[in-house]
């Protein structure tokens, strides 16, 4: 058995380093312990094949919080971002094409290409979408006030809480409960005539996502996904220089910087638990570890169903994390390209340098019920027939992540559930998923497959058993009303505490969510330095 630390993080995905970030800034001894052997969880740049440096899963960079950039003084450890711009382009099967700019009079040109009224309302649009996430932004680096077991501390919360929200206005308050409970498709069709300008816009509601357009909840979703000031702009989103594992990195170097041991190629077998409070961890190994805090950055399932055994928990507790909801529905594709795609409605100048669509988020989704008929396909416990795609080429911006004159394609796939109603997850069903990717950017960049040198296909299993995300899921939980805010992971432990003392929460099944934010990571540091003093 080992030197005692002061505490011990379970996990090395961006928010476990970001509280031992924190913490060693707090004067703690902090030990970092990595099931793999490289940091960052889902927030990680692997080299599958030599000479590509891949962004594996999480591929932009908008949500994380520009204080937690700034305090842990990420740009020293090599934090680099390259705004996004164009921002999105949408290419359609009639041949016609959009680009969404950081520039609004860009942007509203572009709209009045296809509806006139919808061009004249997209500057209040983005006005009232800004308004909601600036209040939404308020409550991020926050704990949310508990609604069981209610303390006085907790009354005023929700009172202060009650207050700003008044802030809203009658009118805010509405659009605000609306975009809550909302589809996408709901909120859009209030807003835009034209299917194509709701087709690209409601792609930021689905992504990531069990549900549809028409799916309530998944307007918040795309709230979500407005939020951030990373790249700049709130909602910008960006690429990192050296990949999305460059973020990891950066943190994991800020920590050590204050003394924090990070290790790899140490998983966590259980938590060490006596008379209700945790005292350390045992490695797969068998080796050890003590110390006076334990600090999972595992999602809620693999944390209380794996890591603490059965017997340290009530029923009531081990049924509401048992029930917590973490299906993923998504494939993440990698390729590596000898070229670039060339998109017929909007042909390459040139074979080699990379055009306006390649700047941008690309997408495959020609319609509002192109993106239902996937869904419903997942629903029936099947693979979409016709995915929906989002498409990114990094090396577009960074000339670091690839040999010269080559590049990397992310692609984002939708929807491929976790649990398939006939078949399971092997290299053939994740073959013939790829391959329907494939075909459906062909249809619009017909040079697709002459381009391919490697391809990469990472399915909702392989998330859970390669990158510890139980379900596939990218959130660590679905992002629904129900389980979001005081009752992210369970009504009456959304505070990063657990009911075993001593061992507290910190990755994205926690307040607030999902995203390469950092913030769950920064509140469960407050909340423990709290505790200690």
């Amino acid at each position: 058995m080992n030197h005692p630390s002061d505490v011990l993080i379970v996990g090395g995905g961006h928010n476990g380093l970001v509280t031992a970030g924190y913490l060693a800034r707090a004067g703690l001894k902090v030990t970092v312990l990595e099931r793999r052997s490289l940091l960052g969880g889902a927030c990680v740049t692997e080299e599958p094949w030599p000479g590509y440096k891949v962004s594996s899963l999480s591929y932009l960079c908008s949500l994380l919080q520009p204080r937690i950039i700034e305090e842990l003084e990420l740009k020293n450890f090599g934090y680099h971002i390259y705004p996004k711009d164009p921002s999105f382009f949408t290419a359609f099967p009639d041949g016609r094409h959009i680009f969404f700019w950081q520039d609004m009079k860009k942007t509203v040109a572009e709209i009045a290409k296809f509806s006139r009224r919808d061009s004249e309302h997209y500057a209040q649009y983005e006005e009232e979408l800004a308004h909601l996430a600036e209040w939404v932004e308020s409550i991020l680096l926050e704990t949310p006030p508990n609604i069981v077991q209610r303390r006085l501390s907790d009354l005023a919360k929700l009172g202060k809480l009650g207050l700003r929200a008044l802030k809203l206005g009658d009118d805010g308050l509405v659009r605000m409960v609306k975009i809550m409970t909302q589809s996408v498709r709901d909120f859009l069709d209030e807003r835009f005539e034209s299917d194509e300008i709701k087709t690209t816009l409601a792609t930021d509601g689905v992504i990531g996502t069990n549900g549809g357009p028409a799916t309530p909840g998944t307007a918040y979703i795309l709230l979500h996904h407005v939020m951030g000031g990373a790249a700049g702009p709130r909602g910008l989103w960006g690429f990192i220089r050296g990949g999305m594992g460059a973020i990891s990195v950066a943190l994991a170097r800020s920590a050590e910087a204050k003394g924090a041991v990070i290790r790899t190629n140490a998983e966590v077998d259980r938590v060490l638990i006596k008379d209700g409070a945790a005292y350390g961890v045992v490695l797969a190994s068998g080796e050890e570890i003590r110390a006076k805090v334990v600090v999972s950055n595992a999602d809620p399932k693999r944390t209380f169903l794996k890591l603490v055994e059965k017997q340290h928990l009530e029923d009531d507790f081990h049924s509401s994390i048992d029930n917590f909801r973490v299906e993923g529905c998504s494939v993440k594709i990698n390729l590596a390209l000898d070229g670039l795609p060339n998109f017929t409605a909007f042909p390459n100048s040139s074979e080699r340098e990379p055009g306006l669509p390649h700047l941008t988020t690309m997408h495959v989704c020609p319609s509002m019920d192109y993106i239902d008929r996937a869904w419903e396909d997942a629903k029936q416990g099947k693979m979409s027939e016709r995915p929906m795609l989002e498409c990114t080429i990094p090396t577009a911006y960074d000339d670091s992540i690839a040999p010269p004159g080559k590049h990397i394609m992310c692609i984002f796939a939708q929807y491929a559930p976790y649990s398939l109603k006939d078949g399971f997850w092997d290299q053939a069903t994740k073959d013939e998923f790829a391959d329907r990717c494939i075909n459906a950017l062909a249809e619009y960049a017909p040079n697709i497959k002459n381009i391919i040198l490697h391809r990469q296909v990472i399915s909702p299993f392989d998330m859970e058993v390669e990158y510890g995300l139980t379900g596939g899921n990218i959130f660590h939980g679905e992002m629904d009303l129900d389980q979001l805010f005081f009752m992210r992971p369970a009504a009456g432990w959304a505070q990063y505490r657990t009911p075993i003392r001593g061992l507290y929460l910190c990755g994205s099944g926690t307040h607030p969510g999902g995203g390469v934010m950092g913030a769950p990571g920064f509140n469960a540091a407050r909340e423990i330095l709290k505790d200690l003093k």
